[in-house]
């Protein structure tokens, strides 16, 4: 039997049926793509910190619309753990935010770049010790899998630009031209995890 690929498919399907399998590699993901923006020039760089802003989008959308539902019904001290994660991911959303309106050649691109990876990599961690390991503990393989099929479906709804100050579905809908998507995305979620309405 050939080892080639043998082991990326097996990532892959743990990781299509395991919602934390699925969150850790996109952590992994994040934590590449980082080291591309930082390492990369010009058109490269601006592509490759299109890709993260979109992935840092789509990752916490997807968080927000599954991992922190669950986190806030079903762990011991939910409600806390979730609220310090959206503190979390408010302020890098604001760091990404004056990103976005930087030149990705400017000087002070780099430092705040750096900054802000420093900022999501300790949500990363935090989301890992505080709510990963938690359900993990605290659910069976079928909700795992349900939930995984969730995110996938956020995923694909997800906006392509975070938006500060909006780290709930209900803020979310707030935003005019982003509410049709972020219905959709709920919609789809409900959807994927067998719930109507």
């Amino acid at each position: 039997m050939p080892e080639s690929g043998t082991p990326h498919a097996g990532d892959d399907l743990a990781a299509d049926n395991d919602v934390v399998a699925l969150l850790m590699r996109q952590h992994g993901d994040i934590r590449n793509l980082f080291d591309e923006v930082e390492q990369s020039r010009g058109d490269a760089r601006r592509d490759a910190f299109r890709r993260l802003v979109r992935l840092l989008a789509v990752h916490e959308t997807a968080e927000e619309e599954v991992v922190h539902p669950f986190a806030r019904r079903g762990l011991p001290g939910g409600e806390q753990v979730v609220e310090d994660r959206l503190a979390e991911e408010r302020a890098a959303k604001e760091t990404l935010a004056a990103l976005e309106d930087m030149d990705t050649e400017s000087p002070e691109f780099l430092p705040r770049l750096m900054a802000l990876r420093t900022d999501v990599q300790q949500h990363a961690r935090a989301e890992e010790r505080y709510e990963f390991t938690h359900i993990r503990r605290s659910t069976d393989v079928t909700n795992l899998a349900a939930m995984a099929k969730a995110v996938k479906a956020a995923e694909a709804m997800a906006p392509t630009r975070p938006h500060p100050g909006v780290e709930s579905g209900a803020a979310n809908m707030a935003l005019g031209p982003v509410s049709a998507l972020m219905d959709r995305t709920k919609d789809t979620v409900r959807k994927a995890m067998g719930k109507d309405g």
